[in-house]
This record gives C-alpha cells, structure tokens and sequence, in this order.
C-alpha cells in the first residue's frame, strides 16, 4: 500500500514539476536561430522588475498557455531591468523594445527574425498589452496575430 502511494505520489510530483517547465529563451540571437530551425514565430515578453506580473501570473503561469506556447511559439523574454546582462544587450533589447513600439511594460509582441551577415531583422506580426480576460482570451487574440484570415 505504501508503496503504491510513493509511486502516485511520485507521478504527480513529476507532471506537476514538467507543467511549470517553459522554456524561456533570454538571447535575441538563441530564439532567432531556434525559430526558424522549428519555423514558429517568436512571442517576445518585455519587462522589467517593477512591472505587473499579472500577465506572468493570469497567463504563463497557467498549464493551457504551456500546451499552446510549445505548439505555437518560440519564447523570448528580455527583462529590460536584468542586472546580470551587460549594458549592449540592455541597450540592444531598448532599441528592440523602441522599434516593436512596447510603451508600457509588460507587453508581448509576436515577430519572425533572421540574422544574415551579422545584421538582425524583424517582421513584426503583432503586439498584444496585458489585458485582464485571462488566459483563453490572451490565446485567442494571439491565434488572431498569427494566424489572420
């Protein structure tokens, strides 16, 4: 009996732990490379230590925006405030902030990159601000983004 309970107890631990496991990619240079090796679109999340982390808690923490990030999206998350990235990184993901037109933060924007002859370019997609309809309406506006009709 006990150990039936430790084997349960086990594989719950264990979907539980993979449930919580995104995969976010921090280099512009990793998730380019690894979009177009999977050919999906990058779901770029700016933000900075002292913005909200409703988006984080209402959407990404949930085990419905996990299934579809790993079907449909290449995760990039640039923390403008990250005190571990040097000042050229810091300044590069401003730029790219500035560029996407993200004036609040935390925001999300969907893009395709490529990098040809050291040179980075962007197609922007789409940007999506936080908004409090929880995850099934954050999913549905971004099926809208990628894939319009």
């Amino acid at each position: 009996m006990t150990r039936k309970l430790l084997i349960l107890l086990f594989f719950l631990v264990t979907c539980f732990a993979e449930s919580q496991n995104l995969e976010w990619k921090t280099s512009v240079v990793d998730a380019i490379t690894l979009s177009n090796e999977e050919r999906k679109p990058l779901l770029i999340f700016f933000t900075a230590a002292n913005a909200p982390e409703n988006l984080q808690n209402e959407v990404f923490k949930t085990l419905e925006f996990e299934k579809w990030s790993r079907r449909n999206v290449i995760l990039l998350k640039l923390d403008l405030s990250d005190a571990a990235v040097s000042s050229e990184i810091k300044e590069q993901n401003i730029k790219l902030k500035n560029a996407f037109g993200v004036a609040n933060l935390p925001e999300v924007c969907y893009t395709t990159g490529s990098i040809r002859n050291g040179k980075t370019a962007f197609n922007l997609l789409g940007r999506l601000p936080y908004n409090s309809n929880g995850v099934k309406a954050f999913i549905s506006d971004s099926n809208l983004i990628l894939n319009p009709e």
